[in-house]
């Protein structure tokens, strides 16, 4: 037996223990993965503001519109069907009045309010010559005061008939352009996206929609939805790091210099108001002069989805496991919180 040290001489049964061999290996090993866990909480790591989305168009003209019916009918024909090109102002349907013989009275109508028109005007010119008449006479003492004034009258009432009567023509002409345009067209060029065929043969009223015209060549942008509490460190021109479906990727939040297969971006503009869902929409566009360019229209379309990290602040791991776990902001200043609120420094005491 090797000696025993001077202090155990008089432990002896102490001094006979051996520690098993697998508790050794367990102390050191707790040991080390302590002494590895202080030294991580010092480790640089970059804050990221994860969000979902799609990708959309940077104009809205650029996005699907719908193409709707003017008037109220029933669609006699569809020019165009699903995956169709069109260019501005193809036809894409013909809508019909119910009542064919609409126009037809229209127009009617139209002809004797304009016959009213004329024979009032015929009748203004009758007035006129008796006003001058009877001036005339009550000027001479022939005629009363009330007579020249009953002539006046006339002469207004024919001017306000023939007003009304034009007004009537205006609605009728303006009713008449309505349902003349009984050929609804393409508002731009693009693709027919979708028919709606249910509408063709029923009753129909005026805003139905008739087709969706998606556009081909558009100008790409990423539309994500943030927590509001990573809204404040978010800045136009902050940089965003995105991965679109179908394409595979590896993105560590803390180290970005670690990821795979994701696209640069930057953020365009960050809407002042929270969406329904109570997050906030943050608009990213393709990072100029990047060395991976966004995949190609054919692979990445309007509609896609896309996940975005947008990269804040870089702080050390202690610090964002704290932030974490007291659900603060991505860029926490206890001096400005401080500063700024009117109970005093109640962040001192974090």
């Amino acid at each position: 037996m090797p000696d025993r040290p001077e202090n155990l001489k008089h432990f002896r049964t102490l001094a006979s223990l051996r520690p098993p061999r697998f508790a050794v290996v367990m102390a050191w090993m707790i040991g080390i993965g302590f002494v590895l866990t202080i030294g991580l909480l010092f480790v640089p790591w970059v804050q990221t503001a994860q969000g979902m989305g799609k990708v959309v168009s940077l104009d809205p003209d650029d996005r699907a519109r719908q193409v709707s019916s003017l008037i109220d009918g029933r669609v006699e024909q569809f020019f165009v069907s699903d995956g169709d090109r069109v260019a501005a102002g193809d036809p894409i349907a013909r809508v019909v009045d119910v009542d064919p013989n609409l126009l037809s009275r229209l127009n009617s109508e139209r002809r004797q309010l304009e016959a009213e028109i004329a024979a009032m005007r015929q009748a203004r010119q009758v007035a006129t010559i008796d006003v001058e008449r009877t001036r005339q006479l009550l000027a001479e003492g022939l005629a009363s005061r009330r007579e020249y004034e009953q002539a006046q009258i006339r002469i207004a009432e024919a001017d306000a008939t023939i007003a009304e009567a034009r007004a009537g023509i205006n609605r009728i002409e303006t009713e008449i352009n309505r349902r003349s345009a009984q050929v609804v067209t393409a508002p731009r060029e693009g693709r027919i996206q979708q028919v709606n065929g249910e509408a063709g043969g029923q009753l129909i009223t005026a805003g139905t929609v008739l087709a969706v015209i998606a556009p081909e060549q558009v100008e790409r942008a990423v539309e994500i939805f943030v927590d509001a509490r990573d809204v404040p460190i978010i800045e136009r021109g902050s940089p965003v790091r995105l991965e679109f479906e179908g394409f595979p990727a590896v993105q560590f939040s803390g180290w970005p210099n670690l990821v795979y297969g994701v696209y640069d971006g930057r953020v365009r503009t960050i809407d002042p108001v929270a969406a329904p869902n109570g997050q906030f929409r943050v608009i990213v566009e393709p990072l100029p002069d990047a060395e991976r360019p966004w995949p190609g229209d054919r692979y990445v379309r309007q509609g896609s989805n896309v996940v975005g990290w947008i990269r804040g602040n870089t702080v050390t791991v202690g610090f964002e496991i704290w932030r974490q776990l007291n659900d603060f902001p991505l860029q926490y200043d206890r001096t400005d919180e401080a500063a700024s609120s009117p109970g005093g420094n109640w962040g001192s005491s974090l």
